[in-house]
């Protein structure tokens, strides 16, 4: 059974001690109208009503006791009844046969709630109370039990006044409300910490998602209609993942900086290619080389034979505002120059033949042997010229003959007949024309493909700063206004621009993403039992999410607010603020550059709560002392600040938050 529920004390109740009072009256005012007594005697009677009045006192204030006990038990059990996932909408234990049948698990659940809370063997001499009896109407539960009070020396004889009856009622309300309710919780690495009772991401996850007294179990209960109640989850590092399927092609996204490639990297050498040295050092520039252009690729002290120059990771050494973020491209190396080298290679082979001929007729030569080949001979010459359009190589292949006659032998006949040997040499001529790109190289930058990115976004541009244009080659004007903290919806009327958020691949990307306004349960539960520890923490970055998906339109498609709907961000955090885009680097706590961030965080929560966002702010330190400053300022007011100090406890914040939001609530 869950612990004692401790509940608002509800108007309207009483003790019925009338009759009792009213006998008392009746006996005092008949003795002090007897003046028959001496004064002996009328001094000891005198201590009568002394000792009557002194019970009747006491008396009273046992009833007043039972009766403030009662209450509270009652409380405690009709708000486990309101709770309940199944309720008729009508019944009674003293209707008719089947309304006590719609009401007899409820009545069994709100008899157990109120046995544990109210202990009567601890006061047996009280007396007990009768069984709880329950009806259900018009989306309430009213409970009732009474006790028959034992008394003291009212009771006694001859002043025995009987047993006055103690009566003790509650009602609960449930759904008097509509609702839209954003979940910014922290998933930061320090939430995979926690104590004996388990991990503080585990204890959230159970808070939220328990099937018997979860939020979403809360919520789903309290909706009278199908989408009067509706949840989205913010799940927050220093990043938020707005989900890639869903926004990599909108037009809310600003590739800007994504795109661009680091500020520092320098003129890259003309001589700087294939085989060639990584240009970068973590001591020097904050990064190194990769062996290419993914997240996940290995980092290399050589550039590999692709040509390609890729950063690593940032480690913020240098870049501070780049602080743990990949750069999603990489340099290309392409030769400025084409060398053209052409070889001919001649080739002569020799045939031998017995030639004849007789007059002026026609020479017949016969083949007299085999072809013999000679030595070839290789002649080249290389030319350089400007441009490169690509690697090639062309041959093409020629001949010539060149017949040797060797001295004719004739005889002398008319007409005179001579023979003589012949040499038939054929030159083949092989050329052959390769083109190669040469030095020096140009680089440019290649940026990734977009389908590349991981989902996350960081903090729109603030005031003052400026962000690359499109592939880095410049910078913006700086912005005039803080785009998160005043809720700006992203301008879509063309390019990439400050309005709209902007995309970055982090070290810690959220394994969880944005889920937008819905009521489908079950979902919604698999979605925070989909987050991991992991990465830094930024709860302004969370606020500026969690009220955009509170506004109508982009970029979550949030429609137009119901009517009667309450909007409200319940802010979940396991520590202080220790990154942004710009500041802090994940592991210090109240630095002044994490107060930066606490400042943003302030003013994003000023104006959502001008906006009538009502907010709920939930901290968690586990052995260690103090509060968050950031999230009692962003918090309503004190009522809606949580402070926690153990993972238990997690569970019964989120169920007081629960039962504020539904209005469950005793009504009497």
């Amino acid at each position: 059974m869950p612990p004692h529920i401790m509940a608002a004390i509800p108007v309207g109740r009483s003790v019925r001690f009338l009759p009792l009072l009213s006998s008392f009256a009746v006996k005092a005012r008949a003795l002090l109208r007897d003046r028959k007594a001496n004064v002996a005697m009328m001094f000891g009677l005198s201590l009568v009503p002394i000792m009557v009045a002194t019970g009747a006192g006491i008396d009273f204030a046992r009833g007043v006791m039972v009766h403030q006990r009662m209450s509270e038990a009652l409380d405690a059990a009709a708000l486990a009844v309101g709770n309940a996932t199944s309720k008729p909408s009508s019944c009674s234990s003293s209707g008719d046969s089947s309304s006590r049948s719609s009401c007899a698990p409820l009545q069994q659940l709100a008899q157990q709630y109120f046995d544990q809370n109210y202990d009567h063997t601890k006061d047996a001499d009280y007396g007990t109370p009768g069984a709880v009896s329950i009806a259900i109407a018009d989306q309430s539960v009213t409970l009732t039990s009474s006790l028959s009070l034992k008394l003291t020396l009212m009771g006694m004889t001859p002043l025995n006044v009987g047993s006055p009856t103690v009566n003790a009622s509650t009602t609960v309300v449930w759904g008097q409300t509509k609702l839209w309710v954003a979940l910014v919780l922290d998933n930061s690495g320090s939430m995979a910490n926690g104590d004996a009772s388990g991990t503080k991401m585990a204890a959230l996850q159970d808070a939220i998602t328990n099937s018997s007294y979860g939020l979403l179990h809360i919520l789903q209960t309290a909706a009278v209609n199908a989408g009067d109640i509706n949840v989205g989850i913010v799940p927050f590092t220093r990043s938020v993942n707005m989900g890639a399927a869903n926004f990599s092609g909108s037009n809310y996204i600003d590739w800007g900086e994504w795109e661009a490639p680091p500020a520092n990297a320098g003129t890259l050498s003309g001589n700087l290619g294939p085989g060639g040295n990584c240009p970068w050092t973590t001591n020097n520039q904050g990064y190194g080389c990769n062996t290419d252009g993914s997240n996940s690729a290995s980092s290399t002290n050589q550039i590999p034979s692709s040509g390609l120059i890729c950063p690593s990771i940032d480690w913020g050494t240098v870049n501070t505002d780049h602080r743990y973020r990949f750069y999603n491209g990489c340099y290309d190396s392409v030769f400025t120059r084409t060398q053209t080298v052409t070889t001919d290679v001649s080739t002569p082979r020799t045939k031998k033949q017995n030639c004849s001929q007789t007059g002026s007729g026609t020479i017949t030569c016969v083949n007299s042997g085999g072809v013999t080949t000679g030595g070839s001979n290789t002649t080249s010459n290389t030319t350089v010229t400007s441009g490169y359009t690509g690697d090639s190589t062309t041959s093409s292949s020629s001949s010539s003959s060149v017949n040797n006659d060797g001295a004719k032998n004739c005889n002398h006949n008319n007409p005179q007949t001579c023979t003589w040997t012949r040499n038939v040499v054929t030159t083949t001529v092989v050329e052959t024309i390769t083109k190669t790109g040469a030095t020096p190289y140009s680089h440019t930058w290649q940026p990734n493909d977009h389908s590349t990115w991981s989902g996350c976004v960081m903090d729109r541009q603030q005031q003052n700063k400026q962000t690359t244009v499109n592939g880095g080659t410049g910078y913006r004007t700086p912005a005039t206004q803080n785009y998160d903290e005043s809720n700006t919806q992203p301008d879509t009327s063309g390019g990439w621009n400050d309005t709209q958020f902007p995309a970055e691949n982090p070290l810690s990307c959220p394994a969880a993403s944005v889920t937008t306004l819905n009521y489908n349960w079950s979902s919604l539960s698999a979605q925070v039992s989909a987050m991991s520890p992991n990465g830094s923490t930024n709860q302004a970055i969370g606020v500026e999410h969690g009220w955009q998906m509170l506004t109508t339109g982009a970029p979550y498609g949030t429609g137009s607010l119901p009517s009667q709907t309450t909007k409200v961000i319940i802010l979940f955090s396991d520590g202080l603020n220790t990154q942004d885009r710009w500041y802090g680097d994940g592991s210090t706590e109240g630095t002044t550059e994490d107060g930066y961030i606490d400042t943003r965080e302030n003013a994003a929560c000023t104006a959502a709560k001008s906006d009538g966002v009502v907010i709920y702010a939930i901290f968690i330190h586990i052995g260690t002392n103090g509060s968050s400053t950031a999230l009692q300022n962003c918090a309503t007011d004190a009522n809606h600040y949580y402070d926690l100090t153990a993972s238990s406890q997690i569970r019964t914040a989120f169920s007081d938050i629960a039962q504020k939001i539904t209005n469950l609530r005793v009504s009497r």
